[in-house]
């Protein structure tokens, strides 16, 4: 490769080494520490995106479960506390504007993470 010295190979006490100039190691050295800094950042990029990866899921179970039940509470478990919407009523019309709502936040974060690279 151009742009590229290939480094002196040499031997010392029968075993084969490379011989590099101060200016070559200094730079090999800075090498090294800009690598491990830029570890430690991918490191943290790669946990902020394990949260955020575990929020979508959780924020997508939220979504997905029926307008009755709890946080926390699994998308099959029944509420078994407090009054029954009225089939009709207001309180129906918004619930179903609720779970359309809840429905399409779903699919748009499921779209949103297979397209995800």
């Amino acid at each position: 490769m151009a742009g590229h010295p290939q480094p002196r190979r040499i031997t010392l006490g029968g075993r084969e080494a490379v011989a590099l100039t101060v200016a070559e190691y200094e730079q090999l050295v800075a090498s090294r520490r800009q690598t491990g800094g830029q570890s430690a950042r991918v490191r943290i990029l790669s946990e902020r995106m394990r949260r955020t990866e575990r929020l979508l899921r959780d924020l997508e179970d939220l979504v997905a479960a029926p307008a009755d039940a709890r946080p926390g509470q699994s998308a099959g478990a029944e509420r078994t506390e407090g009054p029954a919407p009225e089939a009709g009523g207001a309180a129906a019309v918004g619930e179903r504007d609720a779970d359309s709502l809840r429905r399409a936040i779903a699919v748009l974060l499921r779209r949103h993470r297979e397209q995800a690279p």
